[in-house]
């Protein structure tokens, strides 16, 4: 309990509601400020929408995976904890579709075959978001904002050839169908990377770390003061100038003189605060993110000559390759536009997606997890819908008195990636500590409870 000036009391400085890797830095940034925190986690385990588990006999990133030393935010975590990283197996043999038609090639004779599509789509990224760290300050944003990254890759007039496997590496890239995805999203992203898309292409799906994104967690976990509470669902926030009240399902009331969220855009608008969030806030959740896609894992029997395919939206699985090398197995990661078409843990219904580039694949086992239905998520990485990054933004961004956001939904940077995660809790643990004073005798200690 901390006694104010005024001789009221709150059980912490701040609460954080979620500890993902945007809840987990700012504790951690918030607690070395000498500030009491008490970190509030809905599910029984860390890391948010990141998640190492030990799967078909390997240890499988469920979630955000992906990390490059061109996201400086989380480059700079794998430095400071001295992280290893790692790559999976560089394929051997592509399949894509030209119509029904199935190509196969090399990896080098795909992206040979977009890079002039890709070029004409993003020709103009740079003049439209010329700060990637201020993704809405160019004059022509706005104007690229009305259109999805499907209208304008139709623009293009692309033979069949082309057009498809374009189609088929933005679908991977959105996790959604095109027709949902804002334009200026693509550009974002290429924006991170300078303009080079095949910069971006490396830097959103290649690297990640040797010992999973749980080495990370239970990195920044460690090195936190907060007391840190897993499996316990927030409910309620009731605030005024002076600070908040955070009440749990499980009757818990708990008082601070600021408040930090990170949930997700899709189920912020669905928390009872009292007064409301803003209005951009709750448009921006109930519209949804574009992206409502699955992740899957699939083991098949070896030996396996490393591989990826694409396909379209119009499939249930848009991308497949080979992420895991065994003497006799190997395991392989995919992606589909929408979660509703395929259940990943349907070993038949995951083999029989395959069947569109391949058929001599022995499915053993299959696994994933059901992030659009998961109460805790309801979406899976950030991909906007059109308007939704000059509409919303800066309202998703803005502290509402003494409540403050983060989450890689709205990151400037690398919206939607880990990186993200960590730069919007580096500027959210920076504005509350800025306002509020040190305590020299916050002692230091770390509790976490109800952890399996």
């Amino acid at each position: 309990m901390i006694v104010e000036a005024d001789g009221s009391t709150v059980d912490a400085d701040v609460v954080v509601v979620g500890a993902g890797v945007a809840g987990l830095v700012t504790a951690r940034e918030l607690t070395r400020a000498g500030l009491r925190v008490v970190v509030l986690e809905a599910r029984d385990r860390l890391g948010g929408r990141v998640w190492t588990d030990h799967r078909l006999g390997r240890d499988l990133e469920i979630g955000g995976t992906w990390i490059h030393w061109v996201q400086p935010h989380v480059w700079a975590e794998v430095s400071r904890y001295g992280l290893g990283v790692t790559r999976g197996p560089r394929p051997e043999k592509a399949y894509w579709l030209a119509g029904d038609e199935v190509r196969t090639g090399t990896l080098d004779g795909f992206m040979q075959l977009i890079d002039p599509g890709m070029r004409r789509l993003l020709a103009d990224t740079m003049r439209v978001i010329p700060r990637p760290d201020a993704p809405t300050a160019g004059p022509e944003v706005a104007e690229a904002d009305k259109f999805t990254v499907g209208e304008k890759l139709a623009e293009l007039q692309l033979s069949e050839d082309e057009y498809n496997a374009n189609e088929a590496a933005w679908v991977g890239h959105f996790n959604a169908p095109l027709e949902d995805g804002a334009f200026a999203n693509a550009l974002r992203w290429t924006a991170a990377t300078a303009g080079s898309w095949h910069l971006m292409h490396e830097a959103s799906a290649v690297f990640r770390l040797t010992d999973g994104t749980a080495a990370l967690v239970a990195a920044l976990a460690a090195d936190t003061r907060a007391d840190i509470r897993a499996g316990t669902v927030v409910s309620r926030i009731e605030h005024d100038a002076n600070g908040a009240v955070v009440r749990t399902t499980d009757g818990q009331a708990v008082s601070a003189r600021r408040v930090v969220l990170t949930l997700p855009q899709n189920i912020l608008g669905d928390l009872q605060v009292d007064p409301p969030l803003n209005a951009g806030k709750l448009a921006a959740s109930r519209e949804k993110t574009a992206s409502r896609g699955l992740k899957a894992w699939i083991r098949v029997r070896g030996p396996v000559q490393p591989f990826f395919a694409y396909s379209s939206a119009a499939h249930p699985l848009s991308v497949v390759r080979t992420e895991y090398l065994g003497d006799d197995d190997a395991v392989l990661v995919a992606f589909g536009a929408d979660a509703d078409r395929l259940d990943p843990n349907d070993r038949d219904a995951v083999a029989r997606a395959l069947t569109v580039w391949r058929d001599d694949l022995e499915v053993l086992e299959t696994t994933g997890h059901d992030w659009m239905g998961d109460p805790f998520s309801r979406e899976t990485w950030l991909m906007q819908r059109p308007g939704q990054l000059t509409g919303y933004l800066a309202d998703q961004q803005a502290a509402e008195g003494v409540l403050h956001f983060a989450s890689s939904d709205i990151a400037d940077l690398w919206a939607g990636f880990i990186d993200g995660a960590v730069e919007s809790a580096l500027r959210a643990a920076r504005q509350i500590s800025a306002g509020l004073p040190r305590r020299p005798s916050v002692t230091s200690r770390t509790t976490e409870r109800d952890l399996p």
